[in-house]
This record gives C-alpha cells, structure tokens and sequence, in this order.
C-alpha cells in the first residue's frame, strides 16, 4: 500500500517523499546577478515606501480611494466613468506582461515580484542574522528565534502600514495611527488581516506562493516559446558530470572533477549540487526548464563562482534559449513578439489619447420623463430636461449653463450657475422653454446649449427638443 502512494517522481520541490514539508534554506550566491537584484530590489522597496508620500502638484502619486471610487495615479485622477480609459489601461497592463515574458521569460518574477523582492532581500536576510547563514555550524541562542519573530511583526505592521497609505491617504493614515483603534474599527481590521497575511506568508507559506499559489508560473508553457529568455543549463558542456574531491580541510568549496583519465572527460559539470543548495525553490536547474523556477539567476551565480575556482569558462548555467541551447539561432525579433509590440502600441495610442483629449468636465442632456412638452397659452412650448454634469477637475466648478439659438431659446434650472464638487456628478432638472414658430414641419428644433465655468472651460451642446407634432426626443450630442 505504501508503494502505491509514494510517486515515481518528485511532485513539489518543497515536498518530501513521503508528503511531509521539505523546508527550505537557500544558501544565497552572491555574485553579479545577485547584487544587481539586490540594487532592483532595494530601489522598488524605497519606491514601495516612498510613493504615498510622493505628491503630484497638489495630489497623491499614487491613491486609490475605493470607498469615494477615485483613483489617482502619477498626477492624473480617474473617476468610475473613465470606463474606456481604465479599460484601455487594464489591457495594456496584460498586454506589458504578454510582451515582456515572450522576451525575457520570468524577469518579473525573479526580480521585480514582491514576493520574491522582500522573501529574499528583507526576510531571508533577517533570518539568516538570527539564526545564522545555512549550512553553518556555529549555533545561535534559541532565544533568538523568538527575537526574529519579533522583528517579522514590526516589520509586517510597518508595510501593512504603507500598504494602507496606498487606499486612504497618509494624512488619514497619520491621523487614524493617533488616535484609538475603536474610532476607526475597520481600517484597523484591514491592517491587523494585512499584518496577518504578511506573516503567514513571509514566515511560514514563503517559496510555496510561486510554486503552488501564483499562476504565473503555470502560465509560462503559453507564454513563452522556444526563443524567451530563460535560466539555461548547458548540457552540451556539462554531461557526463564529474564528482567532488574534499580538500585537505574537508570542505568541498573548490570543486574538482575525479576522471581516471584526464583526456577522457571535457564535461565541465562537477555535481557539486551549489546550484541546487542556492536556488530559493529548491529545484535542480540541470533538469531543465521547470515551472517553479522564477529565473533568480542564483544557480549562475553559483555556478559562476565554481567555474571561475575550477580555471573554466564561466556560463555554464546561464541567460539564454531553447532554441540556442540547441545550437539554433538566438531570435528577438519574431511574430509573437511583433503582434505583441504591434497590440501594445495600439493599445498605448488610444489611452494617451483619451487622456489628452479628456474633457474637464463630462455633460449629458436628457429629456425629462413624462409628456414631452408642453404647450402654453402664449405660444411656448415647454420641455423638460435633465443636466448632469461631471466635474473631473481637482476644484470646485460654478458651471452656467444657457441657451445661444434660436434667440427664444431659455433653460430654467433648479440651480443655475450649477456648482459641483471635484470627482461630483450633479444633476440638475429644468425646463426648456421654445417659441412655437422656431419649430420645423415636423415639431422638431435643434437648439444650442451653452455650458461655462466662467474660466476656461466652455463648450455648446447640439440638443434636439420636440414641440407639435413632433417625436420622441433624443439624447443630447456635442
């Protein structure tokens, strides 16, 4: 029965044979991809950090207000009416990713994702200054596990913190950090719940979210082709491998290839397992492309390090292609990558434009419900309408709104200059009164609705009202 539930091959890199956790200690690779990750790394967690207290003329850089629905990005805010604009920004955002891992594989991933940017560079880190560098054989104080805990907590409370900033503002979070949690009962929920998962994650879950959690890794078998940039193992160079021969010391950290005939093996692959020990999924990158590795370039690193103590070439492990690999050309420029750069820039296109061209101010005109208008004694005619205007500057507006043509043309609103509150809509109902004689033969008049706020926005409305005779009334044009 136990044979029958015990896999022929390893299923996860973080589970043993027998289904238990293997727990997993990298022993980092500090080499030149590893410092210039460490850089990367550093600069977005103080970008991370930073940007809630970045402002733009008079805004957030980066603020988005779900409960009020408005969100600032880089300056520029958009309201939930900027539907084509969000839309166009969402495709554009997949489409950046689709691009990106056609030519650089999982760059993201193993350089930029958060999850990799604080497991390996903040809380691996701390571990390791706690309980010691792996593979050590110097024992800490068991207290100090408890002290590392500690500092996780602060840690998460700090970014739970940050990450708040990014939905309610630092003014609102400085003043919330003040005063007692019972004022405001749910932000504070939602930062002890971000704590909690921060924790979980960092301190317990950890390499298992790109493994088991995160679909990215799943999607790469579409993603990619046989041209993407991945971490490669050249298996021309490296088969047969060799083994390690122990120093006088003991240690095997120059390792040696023990051949009985030196001319009878020129494979550079020692089985010194240091890209294997280095890598933070724990997978064995000479097995070839697997999907748990998030191209972290720590097995070139450490591999590097033992070509360069070997007198070898280095690029043993190293950035390349499938279709390299295999002794092909190396190609950028391919149709995958062209449609993908092709979408991308229409995409780009269309969003630079509507945010150049947006209108400061959004303005429907509709026909108020009921009979369509009225006729009165003196020979008026009397429609009602329905203003809606959508203030989308950072200030409040007084918008007048008036008839131009024909010259009995008149517009009575409720309220009139209409003042709207920035990110406002306001609805104004009111009438429009037309002499009888500026009708057609078919009981229709086009009139010319003028909309200022005294400043520098003015716009005129082309708006078809109906009188004798005439049909159902139609919706306000520009």
């Amino acid at each position: 029965m136990t044979s029958l539930l015990r896999p022929n091959e390893r299923v996860l890199s973080t589970l043993n044979a027998d289904g238990s956790r293997r727990w997993l200690r990298p022993k980092p690779s500090r080499g030149r991809f590893w410092r210039a990750r460490r850089a990367v790394a550093y600069f977005l967690i103080a970008l991370f950090v930073a940007l809630p207290y970045i402002r733009i003329g008079d805004k957030p850089a980066v603020l988005l207000d779900i409960l009020h629905r408005e969100f600032t990005l880089f300056g520029r805010t958009f309201l939930p009416t900027d539907t084509v604009l969000l839309a166009a920004l969402l495709v554009g955002v997949f489409l950046t990713v689709f691009f990106v891992t056609a030519l650089f594989g999982r760059v993201w991933c193993g350089w930029a994702c958060p999850q990799t940017v604080y497991m390996e560079f903040v809380f691996r880190p701390i571990e390791r200054l706690f309980e010691g560098e792996p593979g050590s054989t110097r024992r800490k104080p068991a207290g100090l596990k408890a002290v590392k805990y500690a500092v996780y907590v602060a840690l998460s409370v700090f970014l739970a913190h940050t990450f708040l900033a990014y939905f309610v503002g630092v003014d609102e979070l400085l003043l919330w950090v003040r005063q007692s949690p019972l004022l405001h009962p749910v932000p504070f929920v939602v930062m002890l719940a971000t704590t909690g998962l921060m924790l979980f994650d960092f301190g317990f879950f950890r390499e298992q979210v790109c493994i088991v959690a995160c679909p990215y890794g799943r999607m790469q078998s579409v993603m990619l082709d046989r041209d993407s940039l991945i971490v490669s193992y050249d298996r021309g160079r490296g088969e047969p491998r060799g083994r390690v021969r122990r120093n006088s010391a003991g240690r095997a950290d120059v390792a040696l290839p023990v051949v009985a005939a030196p001319a009878a093996r020129t494979a550079d692959c020692v089985d010194c397992g240091k890209c294997v020990v280095t890598c933070p999924t724990g997978i064995d990158i000479r097995d070839g492309l697997q999907m748990e590795c998030i191209g972290c370039a720590q097995c070139i690193d450490a591999c590097d390090d033992v070509m360069r103590k070997l007198d070898r070439p280095v690029g043993l492990i190293r950035y390349s292609s499938a279709n390299a690999m295999a002794g092909g050309r190396a190609r950028v420029l391919r149709a995958r990558v062209a449609i993908y750069a092709a979408l991308l820039a229409v995409v780009t296109g269309v969003f630079v434009t509507l945010l150049v061209t947006a209108s400061p101010v959004d303005i429907r005109i509709l026909r108020g419900r009921g009979q369509p208008f009225t006729l009165r004694d003196d020979g008026v005619v009397v429609g009602t309408i329905q203003v809606k205007l959508t203030n989308r500057t950072d200030h409040e507006r007084a918008y007048t709104v008036e008839a131009v043509s024909p010259a009995s043309a008149k517009v009575r609103l409720d309220e009139n200059p209409v003042e709207v509150k920035p990110g406002h809509l306001s609805a104004q109902t009111g009438l429009l009164e037309v002499a009888r004689g500026d009708f057609d033969s078919r009981g229709v008049c086009d009139v010319q609705i003028r909309i200022r706020d005294g400043e520098r926005f003015e716009r005129t409305i082309r708006y078809r009202t109906l009188g004798p005779s005439g049909h159902a009334g139609q919706e306000a044009r520009p």
